[in-house]
């Protein structure tokens, strides 16, 4: 019986000992596969949905490397359903209609399942896209669709509309780790049978410069133990030079215990708050040479925008929060573009921490019980029982859409602009509401 628990190419390339390492050491269930605990954990809805059986078509949105074409074996594995796998670079219309007519015969025949792998399904122009549209529908076959690509942008509507979109994260160092240690361990699929010593550093090194990728750290761990003589011990010792030859990536001073990483990401911030856009490069650059996580980075830029820039430059917000949505839609290697756009804006704008300073002063009163009461006519409707909301001045019934009216029952001040960039113009702008506002009250003086 062909039909059913096929896992497809990737059971024969596990127990093909040519295989490439990355291929032998796929996961083969569930419980073996790594990472993505947002989704397979126990009790998450996609791991519920496998195990259930109750999987509808669903696409897997994710960087290479994180486990879309393994998964998609393991469910078909786990449902019982035959494998069928094609290329969005390479299969034609022709292809898809004569997988699809295939699992329409199975199903009326056999009532057996097919699972259609569509790996790269971005690559499907709208024609290829349409032709899977009615077997799709009307459950001829369940999809897989894998891509790097944001589906919502570069996958037709009907399709989407169609599968439910899960979103898988870069694996992590420890996920890594965990991967090599395996592939380590294994006498059947990995190098179990061979004496290796291996360092931890050098595992550690190989993890976090694979930027999440198991099948590239995989890759360099095969070329390491390939590569390496034994020594007189008759022992294969990969020691941190040999992981940097095996990825051909130097390591830079990014310790294991993360002092490195802290002291990095401080010299960053550091430098773009005393505007050295050129400081701020090459700490960035080294962080990602490195392999540091690009939305760590991106979060850091964001803060500092608002921080330390501030309303000197409103724009430096507008700038940072784009470069971090532009992380999230290119990936890597291209977001390094966008982080140094950012990077150098928010470094060359001026400065000023004055909203930061002003809200960490109105919390300290708050948490120091200075608390005030609402004035009676800033209450809401729900006070107008009581009184609320009477002698409110409406601010757009006045010229220039101001007019001196207490928003706070003492006259506290939070917020005191500086002469720097955009925010001078604040400045001029408060200090004539301000006069304007004392004005008022000579005026109603006794």
């Amino acid at each position: 019986m062909d039909d059913l628990f096929d896992g497809g190419d990737g059971d024969k390339a596990a127990l093909d000992p040519s295989a490439p390492l990355a291929a032998r050491m796929r996961p083969r269930s569930l419980d073996e596969f790594v990472g993505q605990q947002h989704i397979l954990g126990v009790g998450k809805l996609l791991r519920r949905a496998i195990e259930s059986d109750r999987l509808t078509s669903i696409i897997l949105y994710g960087p290479p490397g994180v486990g879309k074409t393994s998964l998609a074996q393991i469910i078909a594995s786990t449902t019982q359903s035959r494998f069928e796998r094609l290329s969005g670079v390479e299969s034609s219309v022709a292809d898809i209609r004569r997988v699809a007519a295939a699992a329409a015969l199975r199903r009326r025949t056999k009532g057996g399942r097919t699972i259609l792998f569509v790996d790269e399904i971005h690559r499907f122009n709208k024609a290829q896209q349409d032709v899977l549209l009615p077997d799709v529908e009307n459950g001829n076959v369940r999809l897989i669709g894998a891509t790097t690509h944001n589906p919502f942008f570069y996958v037709n509507s009907p399709l989407v509309s169609r599968s439910q979109v899960f979103e898988l994260e870069p694996l992590s160092r420890e996920d890594l780790v965990q991967v090599l240690d395996r592939a380590l361990g294994d006498p059947e699929r990995g190098f179990g049978r061979l004496k290796i010593k291996a360092d931890r550093a050098a595992l550690e090194f190989l993890a976090e410069v694979s930027d999440g990728d198991a099948r590239r750290c995989l890759n360099a761990l095969e070329i390491a133990v390939l590569t390496t003589a034994p020594g007189e011990d008759g022992l294969v010792h990969l020691d941190r030079s040999v992981a940097e030859q095996s990825i051909q990536k130097k390591a830079v001073v990014y310790d294991a215990d993360e002092t490195g990483h802290y002291d990095t990401i401080s010299a960053f911030i550091k430098s773009l708050r005393g505007s050295d856009p050129d400081a701020a490069l090459y700490w960035l650059a080294k962080m990602l040479y490195a392999g540091e996580e690009v939305r760590f980075i991106a979060r850091r830029i964001v803060i500092a925008a608002s921080e330390d820039v501030g309303m000197a430059d409103p724009n430096a917000l507008v700038v940072a929060v784009a470069a971090q949505q532009a992380v999230e839609f290119v990936g890597l290697p291209e977001a390094r573009i966008p982080l140094a756009h950012a990077a150098v804006y928010v470094a060359t704008a001026p400065k000023s921490n004055r909203v930061y300073e002003g809200f960490n002063k109105a919390m300290e009163d708050i948490q120091e019980g200075r608390i005030l009461a609402v004035p009676t006519y800033l209450r809401g409707k729900g006070s107008k029982l009581l009184g609320g909301g009477a002698g409110y001045k409406y601010a757009h019934d006045y010229e220039g859409g101001y007019v001196p009216q207490a928003y706070l029952p003492e006259g506290r001040v939070y917020y005191q602009p500086t002469e720097n960039g955009f925010e001078r113009r604040i400045k001029e702008r408060l200090d004539y509401w301000r006069q304007l506002f004392e004005q008022r009250d000579k005026s109603t003086d006794p």
